[in-house]
């Protein structure tokens, strides 16, 4: 097992120090300064290493892909053709309960930190470090493409080298303005560009400079592929023409028979059934079906893609003698996504950066098989998705085996901590550490079992989730809790709630337990379930009865403003910033000097100008308080939606009583209608100053108040 030490911040600073030079230095550091600085750090680090003694350490690739769902790709049940991922599987190692946490930003969290999203910092990872900063201090070249979708910058956490976008979705063919190359803003070119084609250019131009040196290597390559916008190459686009015609009913009962077939699944003989809220394919009109044919022929191209340039690493990583002792490691953040939010452009093809197209519920249904529901959901459709291992010198596994065992994101980086033989430091300078709650899978990979120390935990906003063994409780948007035994029931359809309710009050209260004492978790995030409203909903689910490029709100009424001149007057003029409910405010030199009386006080922008650009955005404002607790920021692009009942992002607050800034990072492609900005849990004081809403290259939108 890996040791835990007590790592000198020092040690870690001086690492920094080169890493930062390194982007100033043709972004490589001399082996002698590499080696005098990895001595000094050695000379006073204790670990237990593995193949750090036989000299003979791992070069390291980790895959995550974004929004696959569980049969997306050919090893686990797709007809997409994705031979390099089924290569991998074949000769490689593949989970079949594999977890992440349903949702972008948080699964990232969790992959490069071993811990739970909130109990990390969020995106701000205050509470944790960085694989590549834990691998780097043990004389690794760490290197990142693709998506970030955290805060700061790849290179501010332990990667020496980094080209992608920092924000949590682009145009595949424009891209946008978060673009960074070690660091420093990249202009996308205007034409002969693709996102996910670049990442690869990307990572073989880093590894060509890492080879350079002896030192062994870490590369993330963190594809946006299949998140929304749904846009393809014209030639992958073109090979799954006429495939989908058939519609998801069909290619949903085919998936799952393969998936019978090769074996993936035990004690699964059907799917779970289509669900209320997707029709069958037959009873769609015409326009419909032939605009969601075009939709998962995208998806398939985009899958497609993300295959042949893993292909592509892998070819380099043969030609270059290193793919036997390299640990490969494919994983998604989430299952696939149901929210269908705007498409235009329907009658177009989806092969420029003209055209944006948002996902679609049924297919996802589809893409997720045989499973229920879809991303943020911590049902299995949204939190199982495949996770394949690859490494010839290192797997002890019989060459395409099947572990069937719980596993989850949150083991990937005390893996690689105990595979590459360095340590995970408990102190950091400028963070506050808390504990790993992974666990090393290298036993796995060895061909043993582990034991979880402790239950799998699962939140993102209200829907939640707990596995324990064979068991496990969820909730759906925080209603009534289910309670499933996984073992004989993977599909979740036997809710055994009232079979075993003191099993489910047990597990219930183990999750508020571990939200507390491990995640460090608010009190909303604490709040007793609701009873359920059946069948389950969500107003981003594709609304089937409107006609495609129309908004997919379900029950969305719009006022007529003419019918009213004070309706009208109101609908353009943005309201200002408000006090909540148990928050006094006086404004003061631009100053908000709030004064907060009781539980759950904050401030509210009901209504942001009709002018305003479309996201991504960040809330910038510079904050001093008394008051305890974190802080959460709530949105939502819908008019008709009263907030908490947006999107949630919480961030930690210093309640220190001095001033600090703050950047919320606000990951929307939608112009968002208004804002609700919580900075604590209770009664305090607190002022705020500068605040506004940018956008991502901190030009100012709007200003406050």
């Amino acid at each position: 097992m890996l040791q835990l030490q007590a790592v000198s911040t020092t040690q870690f600073k001086a690492l920094g120090t080169l890493w930062n030079a390194s982007r100033h230095l043709g972004h490589r550091v001399s082996a002698l300064a590499l080696a005098t600085c990895a001595a000094a750090f050695w000379l006073n680090t204790e670990i237990t290493a593995t193949a750090a003694d036989t000299g003979d350490r791992p070069n390291v690739v980790v895959i995550m892909v974004d929004d696959l769902g569980y049969s997306d790709i050919g090893c686990y049940g797709s007809e997409i053709e994705t031979p390099n991922l089924d290569r991998l599987a074949e000769d490689g190692l593949r989970f079949s309960q594999f977890y992440n946490t349903a949702k972008c930003h948080s699964s990232r969290v969790s992959l490069l930190t071993g811990q739970y999203c909130n109990a990390a910092g969020n995106e701000s990872l205050a509470n944790a470090v960085t694989s590549a900063e834990v691998l780097a201090a043990n004389d690794y070249t760490t290197m990142m493409t693709g998506k970030w979708h955290l805060d700061r910058e790849p290179t501010d956490l332990g990667f020496s080298r980094y080209f992608g976008h920092l924000s949590g979705a682009c145009n595949y063919f424009l891209g946008d303005k978060t673009f960074r190359l070690d660091g420093e803003p990249f202009e996308v070119p205007n034409r002969g560009f693709y996102t996910t084609v670049a990442n690869i250019d990307y990572a073989l131009e880093f590894l060509d400079d890492a080879r350079d040196t002896d030192d062994p290597w870490y590369l993330y390559v963190a594809f946006n592929a299949p998140h929304a916008p749904l846009q393809a190459l014209p030639d992958d686009y073109e090979k799954y023409e006429g495939v989908y015609e058939s519609g998801w009913d069909v290619m949903r009962e085919a998936r799952v028979e393969k998936q019978l077939e090769i074996k993936l699944l035990e004690n699964v003989d059907k799917p779970s059934p289509r669900p209320e809220h997707i029709p069958a394919w037959d009873n769609l009109t015409d326009e419909r079906r032939d605009f969601e044919v075009k939709r998962m022929q995208t998806l398939a191209a985009m899958i497609d893609r993300v295959d042949q340039e893993i292909g592509r690493l892998m070819k380099d990583l043969e030609d270059a003698g290193e793919l036997d002792n390299t640990l490969i490691w494919f994983v998604s953040d989430n299952g696939a996504c149901p929210y269908d939010r705007h498409s235009d452009n329907v009658e177009a093809e989806p092969t420029s950066g003209n055209v944006n197209w948002s996902d679609s519920t049924g297919w996802a249904w589809a893409r997720n098989s045989p499973f229920r529901y879809y991303k943020q959901n911590q049902f299995e459709g949204g939190i199982s998705t495949p996770a394949i291992v690859h490494w010839p010198d290192g797997l002890k596994t019989d060459r395409g085996s099947i572990h069937r065992g719980a596993a989850h994101l949150i083991d990937v980086m005390p893996t690689l901590a105990e595979v590459s033989g360095s340590t995970i430091p408990t102190t950091f300078e400028g963070r506050d550490l808390r504990p790993v709650s992974g666990q090393s899978l290298l036993p796995i990979f060895q061909g043993g079992e582990i034991e979880r120390e402790q239950p799998i935990h699962f939140v993102f906003a209200k829907d939640r989730g707990l596995r324990d063994g064979d068991w496990k409780a969820v909730s759906f948007k925080g209603e009534t809790w289910e309670l499933y035994n996984v073992k004989d029931d993977r599909i979740e359809m036997k809710n055994l709630a009232d079979a075993e309710p003191e099993r489910l009050t047990a597990m219930v209260d183990q999750w508020m337990q571990i939200s507390k004492d491990v995640l460090h978790a608010t009190r909303p995030m604490l709040a007793a379930a609701t009873s359920a409203v059946l069948p389950h909903h969500h107003p981003e689910w594709t609304n089937f009865d409107t006609a495609p490029g129309e908004s997919s709100r379900r029950n969305r009424k719009k006022a007529d403003p003419a019918a009213n001149p004070k309706t009208e007057k109101a609908a353009k003029k943005p309201r200002t910033i408000r006090a909540r409910k148990n928050t006094e405010m006086e404004i003061s030199d631009g100053k908000l000097n709030l004064t907060f009386t009781g539980d759950d006080p904050g401030l509210a922008i009901d209504r942001l100008p009709e002018t305003l650009p479309a996201g991504p955005y960040v809330l910038a404002f510079r904050l001093r308080s008394n008051a305890k607790g974190d802080g959460e920021l709530f949105f939502t692009a819908d008019p008709e939606i009263t907030l908490p009942d947006g999107t949630r992002v919480e961030f930690p607050v210093d309640p220190d009583n001095k001033w600090h800034e703050y950047r919320v990072r606000i990951q929307t492609t939608d112009r968002i209608d208004k804002l609700r900005l919580d900075i604590c849990d209770g009664p305090g004081n607190a002022t705020i100053e500068q605040l506004r809403l940018t956008n991502e290259t901190d030009e100012t939108l709007v200003a406050f108040p």
